[in-house]
């Protein structure tokens, strides 16, 4: 197998957090704090192991597919009782550190137009700003009707998603107008009320309406690092550190795995993606949907 820039990138981010994790293992054996340490993982149902499993699985889908990653988190931590506002503040904490690594490597391969990013990112910081405080008010106080919410459109992404497997090739030949600002705000907020949806809305918007995949992918991902960042950054001064054991076990899963998504893209049958994992998140958020109601 040759190994891309991309890929060596990825490797050597994975060695530098394994480097970390070991040296952090072996400070808090040699001062005696893992014994606190598994007493305080313990105390949530180990949600910190669950999150790690679901940062892994997670990771792999969006490496294969280009989206998925918010949609998969947001109706796995949903499904588990998590307050929405939780939900959204968690994913973007753990996205800041797993989008900065995708931007890299797509700035590094030349996939971002400039001008691209700019006329997506600053919009999509202003839908950031108010998905993010209109989640903190409504989550907070219409807790059940928000999670009721945002299950009916990641149900909705579900079908998105499941459709995806059926669609026929687009023409390439014609690039259709697409208003950028309105498309940026929109995907902004909400991506940052809803946990996730920048990837299905924004980057399958632009690849429908015949942008170049390889800049529609790498602009719009990092025009959603920058949205990240901005969530993340507004929930911490809303809600400040909340659940830190899902922030951390969305990060660890979702950096270990990502030296190997770029690999498993080529193997994996994408078709099969979507029908599982449209399938998974239609049953789901359907279930969520149905201890809310009833």
């Amino acid at each position: 197998m040759v190994i891309t820039p991309k890929i060596q990138l990825r490797i050597n981010l994975l060695l530098a957090t394994i480097a970390v994790l070991v040296i952090a293992f072996f400070s808090l054996y040699s001062l005696g704090y893992l014994d606190e340490l598994q007493i305080i993982l313990a105390k949530d149902n180990h949600i910190f192991y669950w999150m790690l499993l679901v940062g892994v699985f997670a990771e792999i889908v969006a490496g294969s597919m280009g989206m998925g990653y918010g949609v998969i988190c947001t109706t796995t931590l949903l499904f588990l009782g998590i307050p929405p506002h939780a939900v959204s503040a968690s994913i973007h904490s753990a996205e800041s550190f797993t989008t900065a690594a995708g931007s890299i490597s797509h700035i590094k391969l030349k996939n971002v137009s400039k001008s691209l990013v700019k006329k997506l990112a600053i919009p999509a910081i202003i839908g950031a700003i108010i998905g993010a405080i209109s989640l903190t008010y409504l989550g907070e106080y219409y807790s059940k009707i928000t999670k009721t919410v945002i299950s009916f459109y990641t149900l909705y992404l579900g079908f998105k998603i499941f459709l995806n497997a059926f669609k026929p090739k687009q023409n390439k030949s014609l690039k259709k107008k697409t208003n950028l600002t309105r498309l940026g705000v929109i995907g902004g907020f909400i991506d940052s009320f809803a946990g996730g949806g920048w990837g299905p809305l924004v980057t399958g918007t632009l690849i429908k309406n015949s942008f170049t995949p390889r800049f529609a992918v790498g602009s719009s991902t990092v025009a959603k690092f920058i949205l990240t960042i901005t969530a993340a950054v507004t929930f911490f001064f809303t809600l400040g550190i909340q659940h830190w054991n899902i922030i951390l076990g969305l990060l660890i899963g979702g950096i270990i795995t990502a030296p190997f998504s770029a690999m498993l893209t080529a193997k994996l049958p994408v078709k099969n993606m979507f029908l599982i994992i449209g399938t998974l998140v239609i049953v789901m958020s359907s279930i969520t949907i149905f201890k809310s109601l009833f």
